[in-house]
């Protein structure tokens, strides 16, 4: 799961930072969701459809070994991350160290909203050892990334295929890194504008 990307561009968009990542855990109606939330979880759907879809993502995903094409989309994610936090100062004014540590806060603040279906059980176990493992700091090394992609495979129905994964993104790093670089400043300013031109009915009404 690509923690870091999801609270990157929350933050860049202004938009709820908790909110984008438990949007990956959430499957009921957006229009049932309380109104905070509206507009990030509909801004997630839109993020996870072009990071779908996209030309330059599906000419990367096609480029795994067969075998590993199956679970593309979830090594490109976290390959994504490890490139987003190597490169942290290009896409970001504020250290990693201090964004990461206002990010914990902001996933601790809404886990105490209790569990409901638009607040994620299987996101909230995850937040003491993400902040004790600093898992958004680690995403800077090769061991970071290979540890993230230990913890997709324990909750993946494939995990078998993780197994010697991390080596395969290894030999990988040149079309992956281009990928990121030429991919993510899209999706960034994607993000932006969504974030303005949001379907009213998730933006909270006007007092």
């Amino acid at each position: 799961m690509n923690f870091l990307t999801y609270l990157h561009l929350a933050d860049i968009s202004k938009t709820h930072l908790a909110a984008n990542v438990a949007g990956n855990y959430i499957q009921a109606p957006i229009a049932q969701a309380p109104m905070e939330l509206r507009q990030t979880l509909w801004l997630n759907q839109e993020i996870n459809t072009l990071c779908a879809s996209h030309e330059l993502t599906i000419e990367l995903m096609e480029a795994f070994p067969a075998p590993l094409r199956s679970i593309a989309a979830e090594l490109m994610a976290v390959s994504f991350d490890h490139y987003l936090a190597y490169y942290w100062e290009e896409y970001h004014h504020q250290p990693l160290d201090e964004f990461s540590s206002k990010a914990y806060d902001a996933l601790d603040a809404f886990a105490t909203q209790g569990v409901d279906p638009y607040h994620p059980e299987a996101l909230f176990t995850l937040l003491p050892t993400m902040r004790s493992a600093d898992w958004l700091g680690s995403y800077t090394t090769e061991k970071g990334l290979q540890h993230a992609l230990a913890q997709v495979a324990k909750q993946h129905p494939q995990a078998a295929l993780f197994k010697d994964a991390h080596k395969v993104v290894n030999k990988m790093q040149i079309e992956i890194e281009t990928a990121f670089r030429t991919f993510y400043p899209q999706l960034m300013a994607y993000t932006r504008i969504w974030s303005r031109k949001t379907p009213v009915e998730y933006l909270p009404s006007p007092l």
